[in-house]
């Protein structure tokens, strides 16, 4: 954990904002689980389907918080496994979708947080 260390007065809990670096966003999610990240969206995304997703038209629509859950290599291209919160009839897998992984697609890896809970 090299990120930014965010404390909330009075609570247990603990949040960071981590490095931009591919190699420290899947560290985090492979020792302590989801990170939450917030991702350019352009009107194409609403179209997505399936597939590794990679902006091509559209607009910009603003920020879109989305969860990071994993990461994969599909035929040499990497990528992220991500969550987002339209619904469950929305993209490739109950609300599922993959990006770009490691080239800051849609700026993705441009502010990613994570949080832990002190028991």
């Amino acid at each position: 954990m090299l990120g930014k260390m965010l404390q909330v007065k009075g609570s247990r809990e603990r949040g960071y904002v981590l490095p931009i670096e591919e190699a420290e966003i899947r560290r985090e999610i492979m020792t302590y689980g989801p990170v939450v990240a917030s991702m350019q969206a352009y009107g194409d995304l609403d179209y997505y389907t399936g597939g590794i997703y990679k902006h091509t038209a559209g607009r910009p629509r603003g920020a879109h918080a989305v969860k990071i859950i994993g990461w994969g290599t599909e035929n040499g291209t990497d990528y992220w496994i991500v969550a987002n919160t339209w619904n469950t009839n929305w993209g490739e897998d109950n609300g599922f979708f993959r990006i770009l992984r490691g080239i800051n697609h849609c700026n993705i890896e441009d502010f990613v947080v994570a949080g832990h809970i002190k028991v």
